[in-house]
């Protein structure tokens, strides 16, 4: 596995808006504040020049938003990459990416939600670490949450071991400003299928269920190659399902398995789901049990704090990592190797 260099104050991180940008006034103070309070930690940035553009849910042309990423990884000045905000088109931009370019000059790109679609391929087919956890936008908020916090350590290298946030936010509040910070009203707690307690280590892949649902099987995924690398670690999956009803899961979840992507699967991990669509009862537990993956007598966790509910621990893909569940409560950290 190959982790790109960590930055250090002053470094110019670049934010490029690979889906939607900014629709609205809300939006704008949102990115404006963004700005400012990464400047104030110490670090210089580099915005898209179509950061305040959303056109059908894009920021621009899927040629130009491709190229903004491609200038991005060729400008040794710019040292990591922090997407600006997640959407629903990111996929469009994959055949216009130069992944020979980014292979040759390997630095952090991270994102949430539909930036797995250039995370996911640059980790499983490239064997280059990325971070699922946090874009750009969240950093506009009124005051940091350590979500953002933590990010920022680990792309320091202050590899922390991650536990469980208090509260997550089980409904969105309305946004007057742009710059509401998390409505934290519900008490977090990491669940089991089984109801027992996890210790377990293997190499973590994963990100939006959405997303990966669309590119398995395609040119993009490389979880054949990734799994056979990492076989001997144990493959520890996590997803985060932002709008995929219950039925919807159960079939991507068959899908998966018949591609292959539990082979070598120790554990697999599932962020709150954003969506509690059902159109036969389902709530999220039943939903697993009755999928294919309760065949794999592997442990299944849910209710994660990976996931469209926030807040989001920032996870390394590729990263052997260390999990524990015990209680409700949860740690994770990381081996860079």
């Amino acid at each position: 596995m190959i982790y790109p260099k960590f930055i250090k104050e002053k470094d110019i991180i670049g934010v490029p808006a690979p889906s939607d940008g900014a629709k609205d006034n809300k939006k704008t103070n949102k990115y404006n504040n963004a700005k400012n309070n990464i400047e104030k930690l110490g670090f210089n940035l580099e915005l898209s020049n179509n950061l305040y553009n959303s056109i059908k849910g894009r920021s621009s042309s899927k040629n130009e938003r491709a190229q903004e990423i491609n200038e991005m990884i060729s400008n040794k000045d710019i040292k990591t990459i922090l997407c600006a905000s997640g959407g629903d088109f990111l996929i469009e931009i994959l055949p216009y990416i130069d992944f020979k370019l980014i292979k040759e000059n390997p630095k952090w790109i991270v994102g949430f939600s539909d930036p797995t679609g250039i995370l996911y391929p640059i980790t499983t087919k490239y064997d280059i670490a990325t971070i699922y956890g946090n874009n750009f936008s969240p950093f506009g908020m009124e005051k940091l949450h350590n979500s953002q916090k933590d990010l920022i350590e680990i792309l320091k290298g202050n590899i922390i071991e991650q536990k469980n946030y208090d509260k997550y936010e089980d409904e969105y509040q309305e946004t007057i400003t742009g710059l509401e910070y998390y409505n934290l009203t519900k008490k977090v707690e990491w669940k089991t299928l089984d109801n027992k307690d996890v210790n377990i280590s293997g190499r973590i892949i994963g990100g939006c269920l959405d997303i990966i649902s669309e590119l398995a099987g395609t040119k993009y995924d490389g979880i054949k190659e990734f799994n056979e690398r990492y076989k001997e670690d144990g493959i520890i999956w996590y997803f985060d399902n932002c709008e995929l009803s219950m039925e919807e899961t159960i079939r991507v979840l068959w899908k998966l398995n018949e591609l292959e992507y539990f082979k070598y699967t120790k554990c697999i991990i599932f962020g709150r789901f954003g969506s509690n669509i059902t159109y036969y009862d389902y709530d999220v537990k039943t939903c697993l049990e009755d999928s294919v993956i309760n065949e794999l007598n592997i442990p299944i966790i849910y209710d994660a704090d990976i996931s469209h509910k926030s807040p989001c621990l920032n996870i390394i893909n590729g990263a052997y990592t260390n999990l524990i569940v015990k209680d409700g409560k949860a740690n994770v950290s990381f081996e860079l190797k």
